[in-house]
């Protein structure tokens, strides 16, 4: 079977890929097309397919239980220390009850899944459509394909009860800076945001703090948000102390809060 038409029978392989078309977001994102346009292909009927994404999700992982979310670099590779970290990590935090959620690719994302496995707890991997194939990895137990990245973006927060963030690109800042936006504006509350590797995420603090909080965009309380580690279980730590005395984390976001209140002409 050539490569072509192994992309185009994969069931493991995203719909795009397979069949060579743009995807839903390229799509959703895209100017208004000139002519009349067919009724399936407007944004009234995106706004459907979106609600659909919506429903499955909210049906799917409804029952799941406390959670943890996993993020970092797709380009990891198994064997890289930081890949078999992941997978202790995400056994660690499995080990402590939580269930663990990822993105449903490779890299970091497949560690988090093999930790979730090894630790007998569910394993789920909330997949993206990608304009490029992209593999479901063989640990996810529970999976959601999304065709939209905001929609998948509110599973991924809304199911979780901590995020634990690995070295990773665009993807991952995205992410990071998604989670501590919703903190700092009180969109979600109680939410631990762990950075795991220090010698990987030194440089964005330091620059964070001579840069942002040196030009006054960012306070000295918005850096509380980020709880930095090198260790599996002060990270599993971190998580259950916000579970079991959340007047500590509470206390810390209301700190950022408040000074954004202020900035935005609040009270």
């Amino acid at each position: 079977m050539s490569e072509q038409e192994n992309i185009i029978t994969n069931p493991n392989i995203n719909r795009a890929a397979r069949l060579g078309r743009r995807t839903e977001d390229e799509r959703l994102l895209a100017g208004p097309a000139l002519g009349e346009t067919p009724f399936y292909k407007t944004d009234t009927w995106r706004v459907m397919r979106i609600m659909g994404e919506f429903v499955e999700g909210f049906d799917v992982l409804a029952e799941l239980g406390t959670a943890v979310t996993i993020f970092g670099s797709a380009r990891t590779k198994p064997g890289d220390a930081q890949y078999e970290t992941a997978v202790s990590v995400a056994k660690t935090l499995g080990e402590a009850g939580f269930n663990i959620i990822t993105g449903g690719g490779p890299g970091i994302m497949e560690a988090g899944n093999k930790g979730a496995k090894l630790a007998g707890v569910q394993s789920v991997g909330l997949n993206i459509e990608l304009p490029f194939e992209q593999h479901l990895n063989p640990y996810v137990d529970l999976s959601i394909d999304f065709r939209y990245f905001f929609t998948r973006k509110v599973m991924l927060v809304k199911y979780a009860q901590a995020f634990v963030i690995f070295p990773g690109g665009f993807g991952t800042m995205d992410e990071l800076f998604e989670s501590l936006t919703l903190i700092q504006t009180g969109k979600v509350q109680n939410f631990p945001v762990v950075l795991f590797d220090t010698s990987y995420w030194g440089g964005l603090v330091d620059w964070l703090k001579n840069s942002m909080l040196a030009g006054g965009k960012i306070s000295p309380e918005d850096l509380d948000l980020l709880i930095l580690t090198d260790s599996a279980e002060e990270a599993r730590d971190a998580i259950l102390r916000c579970l079991q005395d959340q007047a500590w984390r509470l206390q810390q976001e209301e700190g950022a809060r408040n000074v954004a209140k202020k900035a935005y002409g609040g009270r």
